[in-house]
């Protein structure tokens, strides 16, 4: 086969060092965001309403963690990262001890700080949040971190990419029967856009995410006026449209640091929250991990390096760092929406990620902006999650390929880890089930309280519960070489000089050149 022939088996058309016209990668950057504005919405309204804040206040948070979003994607994206094209913002993995924090604050505690109640939990939670980060920053930048990769097969990042999607299922259909219809329009849309016309035009292969919310947020505006939607329906923008003639046009306090007051790093509640949140961390590390994988995976770029790896989870740190001093309520990690997205546009590129953060370090300040990009309908939004995390649990399918799967012994492996991440959350997160039991030691004294807190972080994630049964029985159990397993191929891929290989290839594309597929 020829190197031109060769050259057409690839199917990212912009890679990781591409550089598209700049007018086309802050369209094609604003499309990798649009992709996660569900789930950086829905934290500061989990978080805030847990809080009590008040709505001007609520509405602060929320373009604060946008503002933080983009300055610790560039962050990542420096050499002080990992520099693969993944954004960064809040994390779900938080939830748990920012909660736990939140029970501990007391009108009393409020009354003697001098400050509302809400305020106080804010402080708590930001200051806990700055404290914990150290650890990550020192795991990541020591290189810590970065020696988990020799205990790492694709038999394990496999299943654990593939649960990054599949762990988000209760969310997908639940939001699109908000209302059936804008929210199928908008999954055919995404479907024909991606997968039929991308075949027969340059804006329906580079803009289908773009172009699928489009369609949805126009229907959804469509039935609201003419009222077909009926007020209340959740595709109904009567009540988000008013938020945007009611928004600032500029606004510079997104970018103040500690807006809500300076944490009492004295306080005996702060630091017993500092232990349930490196709880959080832990489990954000793996997944972060798994991302690195996935999106290195589905850019067609090397698999990362131990050094990568280790640069990522330091930078990361350091973004909960900086979103603990912006206080956004929540720390920051790798997203995995923007990876499904890589895999639908067909674009990997850095600067596209880039330009993308850039405009998130504008909008939160440019008010009308951001409100009319809240103005999302959760239908829309949970049908694009439907077609992103369904790629992302195949993309960690497909590292399986380099695996003998005829071995009886790598397929017990593959299925109890799925099977272990998909059902042990279950019994240990009531937000799943009625009936789980969340693990509570706090009888036994603070050294069991924090145990039983990284515990409960831990085993209601499915991705850590995948990674950490799968981490183990691939290192003890009999039954396989290396190569059957996969590892020889990583060696292979996982090196400097295949990265410096690759970058030279992308380092001699044009500008705005794009590659055949």
């Amino acid at each position: 086969m020829s190197e031109e022939q060769a050259e057409h088996k690839h199917w990212i058309v912009y890679p990781l060092g591409s550089k598209p016209k700049w007018g086309l990668a802050i369209l094609l950057g604003i499309q990798q965001y649009l992709t996660m504005f569900g789930a950086t919405v829905l934290i500061p309204f989990i978080v805030g309403g847990a809080m009590g804040l008040p709505p001007d206040q609520l509405a602060l948070m929320i373009s604060t963690i946008f503002f933080t979003s983009g300055l610790c994607t560039l962050i990542q994206q420096s050499p002080l990262g990992n520099k693969l094209p993944v954004i960064q913002g809040g994390t779900f993995s938080f939830l748990g001890p920012t909660f736990a924090i939140l029970g501990l604050c007391t009108a009393e505690l409020a009354t003697e700080a001098g400050v509302p109640l809400w305020q106080l939990k804010i402080q708590m939670v930001s200051g806990a949040i700055m404290v914990a980060s150290v650890v990550e920053i020192v795991l990541g930048y020591t290189g810590i971190m970065g020696q988990v990769r020799k205990i790492i097969s694709p038999i394990v990042i496999g299943p654990t990419i593939a649960m990054i999607g599949l762990a988000l299922f209760n969310i997908g259909a639940p939001w699109m029967a908000g209302n059936w219809i804008i929210s199928l329009i908008t999954l055919i849309a995404l479907i024909l856009y991606s997968q039929v016309f991308s075949h027969k035009s340059k804006v329906f292969m580079l803009f289908p995410v773009l172009l699928a919310i489009a369609t949805g947020w126009l229907c959804a505006l469509l039935g609201t006026v003419t009222g077909l939607i009926p007020d209340g329906n959740a595709a109904n923008l009567g009540g988000k449209l008013d938020l945007i003639g009611s928004a600032a046009w500029l606004s510079f306090k997104p970018m103040m640091p500690f807006k809500w007051g300076f944490p009492n790093f004295g306080s005996s509640v702060l630091w017993a929250g500092v232990f349930g949140m490196l709880a959080g961390y832990l489990a954000s590390m793996i997944e972060s991990i798994g991302d690195y994988y996935a999106c290195a995976r589905i850019s067609e770029a090397p698999v990362p390096t131990g050094k990568m790896i280790s640069r990522g989870l330091g930078a990361e740190g350091l973004g909960c760092l900086i979103a603990g001093i912006l206080q956004t309520g929540n720390g920051t990690t790798t997203y995995s929406e923007n990876i499904g997205s890589i895999g639908l546009t067909k674009v990997a590129s850095r600067r596209v990620v880039r330009c993308g953060a850039a405009v998130m370090l504008f909008i939160p300040i440019i008010g009308k902006f951001g409100a009319v990009l809240a103005t999302l309908p959760q239908p829309v939004v949970g049908a694009m999650f439907v077609g992103l995390f369904g790629m992302i649990a195949s993309v960690g399918l497909s590292n399986l390929q380099i695996v003998n799967l005829n071995n009886s012994r790598n397929l017990f492996i593959i299925g109890i880890s799925f099977f272990a991440g998909l059902s042990v959350p279950y019994h240990f997160n009531p937000m799943l089930s009625a009936s789980a039991v969340p693990i509570d030691w706090s009888a036994g004294g603070p050294f069991f309280a924090v145990l039983g807190n990284i515990s409960q972080a831990i085993l209601t994630t499915g991705m850590a519960v995948t990674a950490l049964l799968g981490i183990v029985l691939d290192n003890f159990l009999p039954g396989a070489s290396r190569a059957e397993r996969g590892l020889e191929v990583w060696e292979n891929e996982a090196s400097d000089e295949a990265w410096e290989e690759a970058e030279a290839k992308w380092a001699a594309m044009k500008e705005g050149e794009m590659r055949p597929v």
